[in-house]
């Protein structure tokens, strides 16, 4: 793979250096440009193009070719200029793939939600199994820092890279399929079209559906031949894994129906029912995803990562039969909260502390489906925790588990979640 222009990475975190140490390691004396549409465009080895100069810069091919990073939508109108000036756009892992893709196997997952649990359990799995695998994505490494390292490659891929993946997997996975990501992708009906880009192809690779996947009507025409789908587990293989499950640090149905999941991709990848096993034993919960801390005689459960309605109703569920103080709303991405409030009650939801933009839906639907739920409304994290603190009688265990992204008052999901445990310790501890 040769570059006979210079390169603009657009974005510059993670994915981007590594992508620019790819491009010094193959050709030292390319010229790369750099552009980001906020932050500091920090890479060595690039010279920086202001946003405002880059369609300027796009028309007078001043590059051949843009990296985009995963957090840059496709959708933004200066692809189309370079569209229209035919400058190619690409991405890291769609390098990757030219790169290295040929005689490696690649297992690529996503989903709505529990796409990191799945990679992991089937990274482990595999390794487990004796098989050298290795991890790439949004957990693990970045695919060009995974590079050739390994046989088999697990990639964790959201929606921003399934959208315009080039390259073709040997076993594609779905977990589930819900609204999510509308502000990148434009539309509901646009995030489904570019989620099921995955398997929604022409060729040969195999495909692997989580139990929420298999009753959806889209995701069904997505996988166009029936064929191609792997085959289910054995009852032997099935009674294995949910002994393991329940032995393990998997909390919730979902998760069951993850490691079920991720076991028929790694006995199909090459693993062995006791390296499956031993992979469930092996998991360690991801951070912010139900992560549990012990403060003042009250469990507090970090789910920041949840960042839909569907992903809040799993947390609730693995901790049915606790009285529950929930702490949702963030971002909005046009959710709709409206079956989560009438389900809350049934979780065991005593408290409801609401966060902005999209909290004041929830607490609105929830005090017409449930008026028994004490709903309290907070500006911000520490203003619902000192509220939950003064109610402590109602519940005993908390649950950040949002419903939305944390975009409207922090960097990150984990900068949220990071902050609660400091304040669940600091004020319950």
């Amino acid at each position: 793979m040769r570059f006979e222009e210079p390169v603009l990475l657009y974005g510059a975190g993670r994915e981007a250096i590594s992508t620019r140490a790819f491009l010094k390691a193959r050709q030292p004396d390319l010229k790369v440009f750099v552009t980001v549409d906020s932050g500091t465009a920090d890479i060595p080895d690039t010279e920086v193009i202001a946003p405002a100069d880059l369609p300027a810069a796009i028309r007078a091919h001043r590059f051949g070719l843009i990296v985009k990073s995963p957090g840059v939508s496709r959708y933004k109108d200066v692809f189309d200029i370079a569209r229209d000036a035919g400058i190619p756009v690409t991405s890291n892992l769609n390098l990757w793939g030219a790169a290295y893709g040929p005689g490696h196997t690649v297992i690529a997952i996503t989903g709505t939600k529990g796409k990191s649990t799945t990679a992991t359990l089937v990274h482990l799995m595999l390794t487990r199994s004796g098989v050298d695998a290795g991890l790439a994505g949004n957990v693990g490494l970045a695919p060009l820092e995974i590079a050739d390292r390994h046989k088999v490659v697990v990639f964790e891929l959201s929606s921003y890279q399934t959208s315009d993946m080039s390259f073709l997997p040997d076993i594609a996975a779905l977990t589930n399929l819900y609204p999510e990501h509308v502000d990148w992708h434009g539309s509901v009906e646009r995030y489904y079209r570019d989620k099921l880009h995955l398997i929604d192809r022409d060729g040969s690779f195999a495909v692997a559906l989580g139990a929420a996947a298999k009753g959806n009507a889209l995701v069904a025409r997505a996988v166009r031949d029936h064929r191609r789908l792997i085959r289910d587990l054995t009852t032997e293989e099935s009674r294995a894994i949910d002994t393991a499950v329940a032995r393990s640090r998997l909390k919730g149905a979902h998760n069951l129906d993850n490691a079920r999941l991720a076991a028929q991709i790694a006995l199909a990848a090459g693993g062995t029912l006791e390296g499956v096993v031993a992979g469930i034993a092996a998991f360690v919960p991801l951070p912010h995803r139900l992560e549990e801390h012990r403060f003042g005689g009250r469990t507090f459960v970090n789910d920041s990562i949840s960042t839909t309605p569907e992903a809040t109703k799993a947390a609730l569920a693995a901790y049915q039969g606790h009285r529950l103080a929930l702490i949702a709303g963030g971002h909005e991405r046009q959710q709709d909260y409206v079956e989560l409030a009438s389900l809350l009650a049934g979780y065991g939801v005593t408290t409801l502390a609401c966060l902005p933009v999209t909290g004041t839906r929830l607490a609105a639907a929830t005090r017409e489906a449930a008026p028994q739920i004490a709903v309290l409304e907070a500006p911000d994290l520490e203003a619902a925790m000192q509220a939950l603190h003064r109610r402590r009688q109602d519940f005993d265990v908390v649950i950040l588990s949002p419903g939305a992204p944390s975009y409207n008052q922090f960097k990150n999901f984990e900068e949220r979640g990071r902050r609660f445990v400091e304040l669940a310790q600091a004020i319950f501890g």
